[in-house]
């Protein structure tokens, strides 16, 4: 239906079957494309409220006082146990992040054609970003030979390991594909699954837990904050890459077959298995007052959790939480910052809700 708006002499049609074309034409993928980059009217809503949460949370490394980790790191009350959790963690993290950054920005959001789904992907990207930035504030705080965490992430194997399983994916996807085909749809559903809920979702929860087990015993306290932010965002992450990954399901229908479901849960088996041997060599004798067979029960739960979010059955049915303590420590919306009093959360009133208890 065509509409007529008539302003002094001037006459402009707008055709409203046009634009209602335009809004059923928005896809996950093979949708329609347009330079303009127009996000009205928006199709995926949680998307776009998704966007204004995360951009809501905004934090930069040099906010966090480092002092007291730096105190604390040329003593001798942080005994070598708890030096060599920091070491894995800016160790595996430094390049970690990056490659979950450069997969949204350079593999994902290049195959997605809706303007809103780029928009979250591009703020999904810049906050690995920051990540990243808060690692090598990290590390030259503390005094760490860069090239010594350059050598961690390149030789230590399980570590290795870790990253080779999901870059293989990635490099799948980095090439001209015709998405049309219900193989390569299934190539992208997988790389979203396995950078969402097993990466970000999972592999990245054993040193998460680690670190801040450290920052409960109050050691390390700016390092700890700082991978509390970021374990904030991910939970964003993680729901991103999950509606996504659902929506994609959603729209494409063929892909979701048995033995696609089969795939999927074997590549959480996979990942589980990686962590665990991550795990142990994080924590070659037990320390932080945890073992490592409460990590990796922990990582067992977190893994089912990530599989019953997505429609996917349990691997360890009935597991409970070995680790409860790590959801309260993301509750950090009331707290204020113990060296200046600055209040350190920097949601802003306009934000909306951000994930939940249920998100650990």
């Amino acid at each position: 239906m065509e509409k007529i708006v008539t302003i002094g002499t001037r006459q402009f049609p707008l055709d409203s079957d046009k634009a209602e074309a335009a809004y059923a034409a928005k896809k996950v993928i093979n949708g329609r494309k347009s330079m303009t980059f127009n996000l009205l009217p928006l199709r995926y809503k949680w998307a776009y409220d998704l966007y204004r949460t995360m951009k809501a949370n905004h934090w930069e490394p040099e906010d966090i006082q480092m002092q007291k980790d730096v105190e604390q790191w040329r003593s001798n009350e942080i005994t070598e146990n708890e030096r060599w959790i920091i070491m894995m963690g800016v160790g595996y993290f430094s390049a970690a992040e990056g490659i979950v950054g450069d997969n949204i920005q350079h593999v994902i959001r290049e195959l997605v054609t809706a303007p809103e789904l780029k928009l979250v992907l591009g703020r999904h990207a810049h906050e690995e970003n920051i990540h990243a930035d808060s690692l090598l504030y990290m590390i030259s705080s503390l005094g760490i030979n860069p090239h010594e965490c350059e050598a961690m992430f390149e030789q230590i194997p399980t570590i290795v390991k870790k990253n080779e399983f999901v870059t293989k994916t990635s490099h799948a996807l980095r090439r001209d594909l015709d998405l049309t085909k219900p193989e390569n749809k299934q190539l992208l559903a997988k790389n979203i699954f396995m950078f969402g809920q097993c990466m970000e979702g999972t592999q990245f929860y054993g040193l998460f837990g680690m670190i801040l087990s450290l920052y409960r015993q109050n050691k390390f306290p700016g390092i700890g904050q700082m991978f509390r932010y970021t374990l904030r965002d991910e939970s964003n992450h993680i729901e991103l890459l999950r509606n996504l990954f659902m929506d994609l399901i959603e729209e494409n229908q063929e892909i979701w077959t048995p033995e696609f479901r089969e795939e999927l849960v074997n590549t959480m088996r996979e990942a589980v298995a990686l962590e665990k041997e991550f795990i142990r060599d994080c924590l070659p004798v037990n320390a932080v007052g945890l073992s490592s067979d409460e990590f990796e029960r922990y990582i067992d739960y977190i893994a089912d959790r990530r599989l019953v979010g997505c429609g996917l059955p349990e691997l360890n049915p009935g597991i409970k939480n070995s680790l409860p303590w790590l959801a309260e420590l993301m509750d950090i919306r009331k707290e204020q910052n113990f060296f200046e009093g600055k209040v350190t959360d920097y949601k802003k009133s306009s934000a909306l809700t951000v994930g939940s208890d249920e998100d650990f």
